[in-house]
């Protein structure tokens, strides 16, 4: 039996906190991490709001923050662009202290900064951390050299955590997990993009993907993001018998909404789904304590879920 003090409660989706106090994001190839240059006031703000929600982990502005990336689209040299990535623990380490002076309720706990790593296909900007597709032309060794600036970057920025996430495919997540022994005082998560309620994005299953990321002595949590909140149950009674004791299950699904290309995301009634799956008792009882939320998920549903979480202890 889990106590309150076992749960880590997540944030919600920093680019959708964004876009709701009037940041342009849509089309955007570097998506939030363009406001770490434009608008770094607005991250860090966006940051204190969900802790004041109550979020006991908040994560920087850099899933699809990368040193090529912000050299190809900012025009700026590569020395700025480890600084930009660095900022983005800096803004969030920031906005824990300011909260922190201004009103930390004595029964929270220290917040923590988990430092945004995306998939490669995040910089891709074609939808493919949603597939996968782009691992069959690469191998373990360039996805790691791919990776290594980002993870560098964070973890010398003082990350508490690194979060390697919406992972697509089997073969990168390997690569994050051998690329994290290069940093062996870093502590990670490891979540992956998923399909159906059985397998990750590129189609293996999730059962195969946990067990080989639970061999990992490194990560305290492994799971899911980014998927619809009816999926998550599922996945994660499919890979039960390989979690090791000392790693938990991480769940941030996305509001269960539709996201399309041409048009961004598309209210629906899933909405309301969202709500009912995050929370319940399933994902708990399941040994997920690391719950929060994803694209779509805002600070009152962060509100929520923590008020909900003391009640039902």
């Amino acid at each position: 039996m889990h106590t309150i003090d076992d749960f880590f409660i997540l944030d919600g989706g920093l680019a959708t906190e964004l876009e709701s106090n009037g940041v342009k994001i849509q089309g955007d190839p570097l998506w939030s991490a363009r406001a770490l240059h434009t608008n770094p006031k607005a991250v860090k703000d966006a940051h204190y709001r969900y802790l004041a929600s109550g979020a006991d982990v908040i994560t920087t502005a850099t899933y699809q923050a990368t040193v090529e990336g912000f050299v190809r689209h900012l025009g700026v040299p590569v020395e700025q662009a480890h600084e930009l990535l660095m900022s983005g623990v800096q803004l969030a380490k920031e906005a824990v202290e300011e909260y922190k002076c201004d009103n930390l309720p004595e029964e929270r706990r220290q917040p923590l900064v988990a430092g945004s790593v995306g998939p490669y296909g995040a910089y891709l900007h074609d939808g493919s951390e949603y597939t996968g597709a782009y691992e069959e032309t690469m191998t373990v060794e360039e996805l790691k050299a791919w990776h290594r600036p980002q993870v560098q970057c964070l973890a010398a920025a003082g990350a508490d955590l690194i979060a390697m996430e919406t992972v697509p495919s089997l073969k990168e997540a390997e690569a994050l997990v051998e690329l994290l022994r290069e940093f062996p005082e870093s502590k990670a998560w490891l979540s992956f993009s998923c399909k159906d309620s059985q397998n990750i994005s590129n189609g293996k299953s999730f059962s195969e993907a946990a067990a080989m990321a639970c061999r990992s002595k490194q990560l305290v949590a492994v799971g899911v993001n980014c998927c619809p909140p009816g999926l998550v149950s599922s996945l994660l009674e499919s890979a039960k018998l390989h979690r090791h004791p000392d790693i938990a299950w991480i769940v941030y699904p996305n509001s269960g909404e539709d996201w399309a290309p041409d048009v961004g995301w598309k209210p629906s009634e899933n909405r309301a789904v969202f709500a009912e799956h995050m929370l319940s008792h399933e994902w708990r009882n399941q040994g997920a304590t690391w719950i929060g939320g994803c694209c779509r998920v805002g600070p009152a549903d962060i509100t929520e879920l923590r008020r909900q979480l003391y009640e039902k202890q």
